[in-house]
C-alpha cells in the first residue's frame, strides 16, 4: 500500500504531513511512502532526506496513492485527482467545508478530519489540535514581545532596574498554558484567565497568577473538557470585569474558543480605549471571529496607542517543528488503522468512528459508519 505526501499549496502554508524522521515506522508497518518532489522544502525538509529515511521522491502523488497524508483540506483539482477509494487524512474543518466534504463523498474518498479526534487518553498522541496549539502558544508570546516597546523581564543595569512587563492570557486550554508558560520563561509576571475554576491549578504551576472572577456559574466545562458557552447576561458581566483589569497589562493574549462556534467576546472596543497606550493584544481567535472586538484577521493594527495583531495559522510560522508534531500525530493514527500492509478500519474503535467525515460515497459525520 502507498502513502502519498503532496506538497501543500494553501497560501502561506508551510508545513507537510510528514516529516523524514517518520517515514521508517511507516516503513516498518509495511508501507511505501511516496512524497512530492519539494513537499517539505518550505520547512527545511530537503527530498535528499526523505530518499534517505526510505521515501520515494516523484513529480505527484494523487494518482499513485492509496492514502493520503495532507495538513489542509484539499482543493477542488487536488480532491478531482484522488483516485476513488483513497483514504484521505487532513485538517478539514468540516464544521465549514460542507461542499469539500460533499466532493470527498461524491468521489468514494474515505477521509479523516484529525480536528474531530475524541479527547479520550489513547488518542492523545494523535491530538493535533493539541501539538499545534502548543506552536501557537509559544509563537504569540514572541510576536508580542517584538511588537511590545519594553522588555518582558526585570533588568538591572548601572541606568537603574526597569520593572517586568505584565502579561495576562485569557483562556488556559492548551495554547493559553503554553503562552502562560513562554511569558513566564522570558520573565514577564503573568496572569492567566479562564471561566473554568479548574485550570486555576494548571496556571498556578507554571508560576502564574490565576485571575478569577464570581461569574454566578457553577459549571463552565462541557464533558469533552472545553468551557461552556455563556449566558449573554454572563458575557456582558465577564467583559465588565476583564475591562477593569485589562487596564492593568501590557500585554494580553487571547486563546479562547469554542468548538463550531464564534469566538467569544472578551475584550470589548471600550476595554481597549482604556488600556495603557503602548499595551499589545495578540489575538489568536483571529480566525474564528476574535476575542477582541477590534480584531482583524492577519493584520496589525493601532488603536487608541494599543497595537492589536491577529495572526491565523501560526503553526505554519514554525513550519519545521509543526511539521514535526503533526506527522507523529498522524503517524499514530496510521499505526492504529495499518495491520500487516493493509488498512483494516474497525469503525467500531471511536477513534475512528468519530474521525471519519466520508466513506463508500456518503457524508458519516451523522450516521453511523459499517465497514
Amino acid at each position: 500500500m502507498k502513502i502519498g505526501i503532496p506538497k501543500e499549496i494553501a497560501p502561506n502554508e508551510r508545513r507537510v504531513a510528514l516529516v523524514p524522521d517518520l517515514v521508517p515506522p511507516l516503513r516498518k508497518l509495511g508501507l511505501e511512502v511516496l512524497v512530492e518532489a519539494g513537499a517539505g522544502q518550505a520547512a527545511f525538509l530537503a527530498d535528499a532526506d526523505y530518499e534517505k529515511a526510505g521515501a520515494r521522491i516523484v513529480p505527484k502523488v494523487w494518482s499513485e496513492a492509496d492514502v493520503v497524508l495532507k495538513v489542509r483540506r484539499p482543493t477542488d483539482k487536488e480532491i478531482q485527482a484522488l483516485r476513488e477509494g483513497t483514504m484521505l487524512v487532513a485538517l478539514l474543518q468540516p464544521a465549514s467545508s460542507a461542499d469539500t466534504i460533499q466532493e470527498l463523498a461524491e468521489r468514494k474518498v474515505t477521509a479523516f478530519a484529525m480536528e474531530l479526534l475524541p479527547r479520550i487518553s489513547r488518542a492523545q498522541s494523535m491530538d493535533v489540535l493539541s501539538s499545534q496549539a502548543n506552536v501557537a502558544g509559544y509563537k504569540a508570546v514572541l510576536i508580542a514581545a517584538v511588537a511590545l516597546a519594553k522588555y518582558l523581564p526585570m533588568m538591572t543595569t548601572a541606568a537603574g532596574t526597569i520593572r517586568p512587563a505584565k502579561v495576562l492570557v485569557l483562556g488556559a486550554g492548551v495554547a493559553g498554558l503554553q503562552a502562560i508558560a513562554t511569558a513566564r520563561r522570558l520573565g514577564a509576571v503573568v496572569w492567566g484567565y479562564d471561566v473554568r475554576a479548574v485550570v486555576k491549578e494548571q496556571i498556578e504551576s507554571l508560576g502564574a497568577k490565576f485571575l478569577e472572577f464570581d461569574l454566578g456559574v457553577k459549571d463552565a466545562q462541557d464533558t469533552g473538557g472545553y468551557a461552556k458557552e455563556l449566558s449573554e447576561e454572563t458575557k456582558r458581566k465577564q467583559q465588565q470585569l476583564l475591562g477593569e483589569k485589562t487596564k492593568e497589562f501590557d500585554v494580553v493574549i487571547t486563546t479562547a474558543l469554542i468548538p463550531g462556534k464564534p469566538a467569544p467576546r472578551l475584550i470589548t472596543k471600550e476595554t481597549v480605549a482604556g488600556m495603557k497606550p503602548g499595551s499589545v493584544i495578540v489575538d489568536l481567535a483571529a480566525e474564528a471571529g476574535g476575542n477582541c472586538e477590534l480584531t482583524e484577521a492577519d493584520r496589525e493594527i493601532v488603536t487608541h496607542g494599543v497595537t492589536i495583531i491577529g495572526p491565523t495559522n501560526l503553526p505554519s510560522a514554525m513550519p519545521t517543528h509543526a511539521s514535526q508534531l503533526y506527522a507523529r500525530n498522524v503517524t499514530e493514527l496510521l499505526k492504529l488503522m495499518v495491520k500487516d500492509g493493509k488498512l483494516q478500519l474497525d469503525f467500531n474503535d471511536e477513534i475512528v468512528k468519530g474521525t471519519c467525515v466520508t466513506h463508500g460515497g456518503q457524508d458519516v459525520r451523522v450516521s453511523s459508519v459499517k465497514a
